[in-house]
């Protein structure tokens, strides 16, 4: 056997998943700085059966200890810092009683304890189960309900929806809620996890159960929890995403999205993956993300549609009173992107965006770069490596090319399935590949046009909202007949909710007064922006609500 054909040999016997970690660590730049004592630790952690993202701290403790990891407000924290704060937070877990299995609830805008506490849970082999800050206590009351927790972190400031909730949480006990930020009477400050525990030793194995948990709204009105976990293919699959794109081991990336959204988590962890110090925003405005990439020299970010659109909107003597000539890489996914808004965008920032698709249950699937958006705007981009897509029919057979089909995945990403919900979990998959019910199709070079969604989810802002849990809410007002909800084409949001409504006889229901009614019970994106009076719903003669006639119905 002659040197080349030996050298061949042992290439082909090296597992893809390390190939692909030395692919994107030369073009990333970071296998040029990595010191022995990152290496020696990465390689532990490619070889490991998990690789949930709580071992990225670990990696980069060992590699660049003093580089800024995070940097929220006027504080920053190292990867050596985090790292250990992750480690003490751990013990103090275990030592409140968080084991392996459990779940503990996450409600707090965007700062550093969201990651840490998270990233905690996940070495002791529990759940992270992050749920939005704007939830209503009762339906905080369903997400903790649900997913068993036994403990809850809170951002002080939302101590109002958790302490109504609170009362019908009798699994977690008051001093298993732990306040950040402010200390709250009756409850346990955050920083008591860092004081007191002994040294947090993992247990074996442990790392293998560790999970994140989030929430999508279901069709029957009822969200679903989403559980991923990280086998040893789930950091190879963030790296042939990564190979994808132009980031760098240098970049500075901002958080614009709320944590709790898939979006936000995913681009963190693929930011941290190679060492990339992150700025978080509490809340995204357009001009002080402006100002803060300025500052900070921003490289990437995560937008969804809206905010581009709000970027955008502030005008151009706005926009030239900031600099953002270091953005290299913006992504926009999470909800439909215009063809129109990228092609603004760009001409506004140069070639700079990435159009994306996926979602909580599949991960990243399609990418779209910047000559694709200028050549087929509207695209979602062709397959990442690592994806196979395939457009069915109602009958599960594929459909030809240009021809709309509901877009299935089979990746090493996808999900393990619905917490509780087996029926849900069958219902969108098809021998194995999985469908959020999406509808798309392709053209003949290779790329992916999201056409609709078989079921009525509407995406409103990169939020999913599901018509049937609107309606549930609504139809419990005393004075409504009957409702159906719609989404309808919104140039800021993408999408906005719409409410049909028809009263009972006598009523004096008004507009406003259904507004306040329904902000009490359902979190901001879910509440109606139009609502919408009449006298019937349109039916067809076997009584069905004919919503596409509403989606196009003409409002007075």
């Amino acid at each position: 056997m002659s040197l080349i054909s030996d050298i061949r040999t042992r290439l082909n016997d090296v597992p893809e998943r390390v190939k692909v970690a030395i692919k994107v660590a030369k073009t990333s730049g970071f296998l040029w700085e990595l010191r022995a004592a990152g290496a020696a630790q990465l390689v532990r952690t490619m070889t490991a059966s998990s690789q949930n993202p709580s071992q990225i701290y670990r990696i980069h403790a060992k590699n660049s200890p003093d580089k800024k990891a995070l940097v929220w407000r006027d504080r920053s924290v190292t990867f050596g810092e985090l790292d250990a704060r992750i480690d003490r937070i751990a013990a103090g877990l275990a030592a409140r009683g968080v084991k392996r299995g459990c779940s503990v609830v996450l409600i707090m805008k965007n700062r550093p304890e969201f990651i840490e506490i998270g990233a905690a849970a996940a070495r002791l082999g529990a759940a992270a189960v992050a749920v939005s800050w704007r939830s209503t206590p009762k339906e905080l009351v369903y997400l903790a309900t649900h997913c068993g927790a036994v403990a809850m972190a809170f951002e002080s400031d939302l101590w109002h929806v958790v302490e109504e909730a609170k009362k019908e949480i009798p699994r977690i006990a008051d001093a298993s809620y732990y306040a950040v930020g402010e200390p709250i009477p009756g409850t346990t400050p955050a920083g008591a996890l860092l004081e007191g525990a002994a040294p947090f030793v993992a247990e074996k194995g442990a790392e293998d159960d560790a999970a994140v948990v989030i929430y999508t709204s279901g069709t029957t009105g009822k969200p679903k929890g989403a559980v991923r976990k990280f086998p040893k293919d789930a950091m190879p699959a963030f790296m042939r995403f990564i190979a994808e794109t132009p980031m760098r081991v240098d970049d500075v990336h901002i958080v614009t999205c709320p944590m709790y959204h898939s979006t936000a988590f995913g681009f963190l962890s693929l930011s941290h993956m190679l060492g990339n110090t992150c700025v978080l925003m509490d809340e995204f405005k357009p001009e002080p993300f402006l100002a803060l990439v300025e500052k900070h020299q921003v490289t990437t970010t995560a937008l969804v549609p809206t905010m581009l659109h709000r970027v955008l909107a502030l005008g151009k003597d706005v926009l030239a009173r900031h600099d953002a000539r270091s953005l290299r890489v913006v992504f926009s996914g999470g909800a439909p992107l215009p063809g129109p808004l990228a092609l603004e965008f760009m001409d506004a920032f140069g070639d700079v965006l990435f159009n994306f698709y996926g979602a909580t249950e599949t991960g990243l699937v399609t990418l779209a770069k910047p000559a694709d958006l200028r050549a087929a705007p509207g695209t979602i981009g062709k397959a990442v490596p690592g994806n196979d897509i395939r457009l069915l029919d109602d009958a599960g057979k594929e459909v030809p090319t240009g021809t709309v089909g509901e877009l299935f995945v089979l990746n090493k990403f996808l999900v393990t399935g619905y917490h509780k919900d087996a029926s849900a979990t069958q219902e969108s998959m098809k021998g194995g590949y999985f469908s959020v019910g999406d509808l798309a199709r392709a053209d003949r070079d290779g790329r992916f046009f999201i056409e609709g969604r078989k079921r009525d989810m509407v995406i409103t802002g990169g939020v999913n909202v599901y018509p049937a849990e609107v309606e549930g809410v609504l139809e419990q007002h005393p004075d409504i007949a009957e409702v159906a909800v719609v989404g309808v084409p919104d140039n800021e949001w993408g999408e906005r909710v719409r409410a049909f409504v028809v009263k009972k006889p006598g009523s004096t229901l008004d507009e406003g007064a259904l507004k306040v009614w329904t902000r009490e019970r359902l979190a901001g994106p879910k509440v109606p922006r139009d609502l919408v009076f009449l006298e019937a719903l349109p039916r067809n003669p076997t009584g069905k609500v004919l919503k596409r006639e509403l989606r196009t119905y003409t409002v007075p």
